[in-house]
């Protein structure tokens, strides 16, 4: 058995393969993920500002930060995470081929006045069983663009938000942790979670962000 990274009251994160880890663990019931698209998606935020140091800063890291998401350069195969009894993944949209039927979850990143002018207007998530359309509106990653820790970090709100849909009391896996924004969020909601991640300066950002206090008490 891999040893944690970091573990604590709630949480346990790994540091390694997913596809590997995931066979060890017990207990878990719930998936709740925003895995790598295999949009080999450009995370220098440069290119959208012209090079100005302001709009950089205000969009992100920019060319000298971060680097390519890991395992973005080939499609995205979910079909080893379907079978847990909650699932939750997001950028449906990109691997919508391999998901049968179920519930759509929209994430509104923006003010209708600002719908068109950059980027996506919304994100989507695919959730197992069901087939109704929920959306959630969260704008804080405009503000906090310039010091998210991962070039494709999601809102804490918008994951407590994906939490609270799962109905299972069960073990929630994060297969594609990242910082640590699925972890956060069960925590602060009294759920035990467990991360996995390949790349080990995200594996710290993560166990730094669980060190901390709780945000809000559970439900």
């Amino acid at each position: 058995m891999i040893e944690p990274y970091y573990q604590d009251d709630h949480c346990t994160i790994y540091h390694g393969d997913c596809m590997e880890i995931a066979k060890s663990l017990s207990g878990v019931t719930s998936v709740i993920s925003d895995p790598p698209y295999g949009m080999a998606y450009n995370v220098d935020s440069s290119r959208f500002s012209g090079g100005n140091n302001v709009s950089v800063a205000k969009r992100g890291r920019g060319k000298n930060g971060f680097h390519a998401v890991e395992g973005d350069d080939k499609p995205f195969d979910p079909t080893p995470w379907l079978a847990y009894q909650h699932c939750t993944l997001w950028g449906s949209n990109h691997f919508g081929r391999h998901l049968p039927v179920g519930t759509t979850l929209v994430w509104i990143k923006r003010n209708d006045r600002g719908f068109g002018t950059f980027l996506s207007d919304a994100e989507l998530a695919w959730s197992k069983g069901g087939h109704g359309v929920y959306c959630f509106r969260d704008l804080s990653m405009n503000a906090e663009a310039k010091v998210r820790a991962h070039p494709t970090q999601k809102p804490l709100p918008l994951m407590r938000w994906c939490i609270k849909r799962d109905k299972t009391d069960g073990i929630i896996l994060d297969p594609f942790m990242g910082s640590g924004t699925t972890l956060r969020a069960a925590k602060d909601l009294g759920r035990k979670a467990i991360g996995i991640e390949i790349e080990e300066k995200y594996c710290e950002i993560a166990a730094e962000r669980l060190r901390q206090e709780a945000l809000i008490l559970a439900p």
